[in-house]
């Protein structure tokens, strides 16, 4: 069976955890052996082209010592072989088109969602 990660909402728990729920899902889910591929959409285009770590959060004495690092999270991803797509109309949308995307990110149009879309027998939306 293989499953669409759809993530259209960007930095959910990114604050305070140490990563994307969802990304670190999908990670998991691949190392269990799921096939699996990732899709961003909307604001979650952003993940594409981001290129560092975010930083720490600090409440009162307490910092979160190990913040987010979607750059590292990606990059794992696709060392094991997932495919990430990121659709260039939603970069374009934000002011992103010309930023560099993450090594191993397909940018991808609208009118080629459909055939992502039916490469998976399940799509999850978050």
């Amino acid at each position: 069976m293989k499953i669409l990660q759809v993530i259209q909402s960007a930095f959910r728990t990114l604050v305070e955890e140490q990563d994307d729920t969802i990304v670190w899902l999908s990670e998991n889910l691949r190392c269990a052996g799921a096939d699996i591929s990732v899709l961003l959409r909307g604001h979650a285009c952003l993940y594409a082209v981001q290129n560092r770590v975010q930083p720490a959060l600090h409440l009162g004495d307490w910092v979160q010592t190990q913040p987010a690092d979607l750059t590292r999270d990606f990059a794992n991803l696709t060392d094991f072989k997932v495919p990430v797509y990121v659709v260039e109309e939603d970069l374009r949308e934000r002011g992103l088109a010309d930023k560099k995307c993450l090594p191993g990110i397909q940018v991808i149009s609208k009118k080629q969602l459909t055939e992502v879309y039916e490469s998976a027998d399940q799509i999850w939306n978050w």
